[in-house]
């Protein structure tokens, strides 16, 4: 399957194609365009959009949610684990939430530097190693299994 966002990416998207490719689709390829274009590039090459303007998954849901919270929540919604990291990512991704904790900042300070030292694909590559370890960080705060 294709999925299509915004280049440069940094939390929300990486977050998102790192939980694509985890948990809904690990074949799945990423292609990365202009915000103005992901419309267009969803219709054209029968990809599923997300975090841009237009897309399946928008940058923000109808009910205040990243691409990265609404795919978790549909996806997984018994994974306590991975709720709280969409938590964490919707926090980095929307700075002006009430909730935004000291994980959302560090993860927002991070997230920051991608773009400036990898390409979009190198950024969902090596940045899974991130999200793996807070992932499973979280799910030993929460007592389940490895």
């Amino acid at each position: 399957m294709k999925w299509v966002t915004r280049n440069r990416i940094r939390v929300n998207r990486t977050a998102t194609a790192w939980l694509i490719r985890r948990f809904i689709d690990p074949s799945g390829t990423f292609l990365f365009v202009e915000a103005s274009q992901v419309a267009e590039v969803q219709e054209r090459e029968q990809a599923i959009g997300f975090d841009a303007p237009a897309a399946r998954y928008p940058h923000k849901d109808d009910q205040g949610r990243c691409s990265f919270e609404a795919l978790a929540a549909e996806r997984a919604p018994h994974d306590r684990a991975l709720a709280e990291l969409a938590r964490i990512v919707g926090g980095a991704d929307f700075a002006d939430r009430i909730n935004d904790t000291p994980e959302s900042a560090g993860l927002r300070a991070i997230s920051a530097g991608f773009p400036l030292i990898a390409t979009d694909e190198e950024v969902v590559t090596r940045a899974s190693f991130l999200y793996d370890a807070l992932y499973a960080a979280l799910r030993e705060r929460h007592g389940e299994a490895k």
